[in-house]
């Protein structure tokens, strides 16, 4: 078994030191959700959900208020998540890899968070959603992952595994590259069966598993113990609601089975949502909450990208925390790398590592600044400003978001130095990437 020293650190309120220890690296599990809204748990504020595995996690851990995804769409956000990059330095910048053989995915180039630990001597599987590239050496096989069992398009029915979309239709579901049949089956249980199955193969040395849950993403298809338990909700709450929860049931046996096998306070459970809810018409046009925040799936307004995000790693982590600090997706690979004493990926990273943030709610936040941009919509956050372009042909808009949630007060033409400023800033910052 691999065997190390960990570095000493404190974490702040809890006083909790990870000292000098001969145990073997902590496991890790990062569980990506699909479209859930940036306050769909109750410990986010929602009043009319029953989600207490996720609320869970955040009881043991680390919970971040302002936690920003690097993409409001799939596929660059799920890129970002597994390179600490910002999508742009990814090679995805839209969705990608939707059918089989489609062009387009994450560059191979980049090293995935799955390519650092198993260079550190860890197992890692894929498990779940991938949407990184449909061609065979940009699948999970040929991006750093000993095991994959999942779908590679951007979704799926959860019990035939087809992507219906505009047709012809595609069955989408593979392990290891290979198409396989679980007809019937309800694709939650099938993660949580692949998990517990690589979790309990024997092995020596720690694992890794990215359980990037389909869900709440279109179709909902929640239980029917939770359809009937929120049909009170009014449409399409309810839908949303009722899958919802079903996830959170999955989640939570996950936990148990790392409970029962003793694993849990050697584990690093990772939670995050992609981006905010969609409004799509698959989606029934809604279901989701941005609660105060304005925007959802597709904009880079708030509740399209600040989303839920959680670390928890009993023992080792304050628990019950709260941290208002300013943090993105990007920042979980060098996050981790520190935690885990793995070695990071030898480029410059857009990610920052947060360990003073989890140590204190006093720290500053990594992050003097950060970019977005989705086609020619663009958002740029420093301190509590942002300023944010509609399209191509829109005027910029200045928001002081720490006081205004929803953005509605447009200060521009309050603040005219500071929107050239930070316009200044982007286009730097634009000139980075595209040279």
């Amino acid at each position: 078994m691999i065997k190390y020293l960990l570095s000493v650190a404190v974490f702040g309120l809890m006083g909790v030191t990870v000292a000098e220890s001969n145990e073997s690296r902590p496991n890790v599990i990062f569980i990506l959700t699909d479209d859930q809204g940036s306050v769909d748990l109750n410990v986010y504020g929602a009043k009319d959900l029953i989600t207490p595995q996720m609320d869970k996690l955040a009881e043991d851990g680390v919970r971040f208020t302002q936690f920003y995804a690097a993409s409001p769409v799939c596929a660059p956000s799920r890129a970002a998540c597994m390179t600490g990059l910002v999508p742009q330095r990814t090679g995805v910048v839209r969705n990608v890899g939707t059918r089989k053989g489609q062009k387009g995915g994450l560059d191979p180039a980049r090293t995935t968070m799955a390519e650092m630990f198993k260079a550190a001597g860890y197992d890692t599987a894929h498990i779940g959603k991938w949407h990184l590239g449909f061609e065979p050496h940009l699948m999970p096989n040929a991006q750093g992952f000993d095991y994959s069992f999942g779908h590679m398009g951007g979704c799926i029915d959860n019990y035939s595994h087809f992507y219906y979309w505009n047709g012809p239709n595609e069955h989408d579901l593979y392990r290891n590259g290979v198409e396989v049949f679980e007809n019937g089956k309800f694709f939650g249980d099938l993660m949580v069966r692949e998990a517990k199955q690589f979790i309990e193969t024997p092995r020596e040395n720690p694992f890794f598993i990215y359980f990037a849950i389909n869900m709440p993403h279109y179709p909902y298809q929640g239980d029917e113990k939770w359809l009937s338990r929120y049909e009170s909700l009014p449409y399409p709450r309810n839908l949303y609601a009722a899958f919802l929860s079903t996830i959170d049931e999955r989640i939570g046996q996950l936990m148990e089975l790392l409970e029962k096998r003793g694993l849990r306070e050697n584990t690093i459970v990772v939670f995050q949502s992609d981006h905010g809810h969609s409004v799509e018409e698959r989606a029934h046009f809604g279901g989701g909450s941005a609660g105060p925040y304005r925007g959802r799936k597709f904009q880079l307004l708030e509740g399209g990208i600040r989303v839920p995000a959680i670390i928890s790693w009993p023992g080792h982590l304050p628990a019950g925390q709260v941290r208002d600090q300013m943090a993105t997706a990007c920042d979980w690979v060098p996050t981790l790398a520190n935690l885990c004493q793995v070695d990071p990926p030898e480029y410059d990273l857009d990610g920052r590592d947060l360990k003073d943030v989890l140590a204190s709610d006093e720290a500053d936040s990594p992050h003097d600044s950060f970019f977005w941009q989705l086609g020619s919509q663009v958002a740029v956050r420093e301190g509590s400003w942002k300023l944010y372009r509609r399209d191509g042909n829109s005027a910029w808009e200045l928001y002081q978001v720490a006081e205004d949630l929803a953005e509605e007060k447009n200060l521009a033409n309050v603040e005219p130095e500071r929107v050239r400023e930070l316009q200044q800033q982007y286009e730097t910052w634009r000139a980075s990437w595209e040279n």
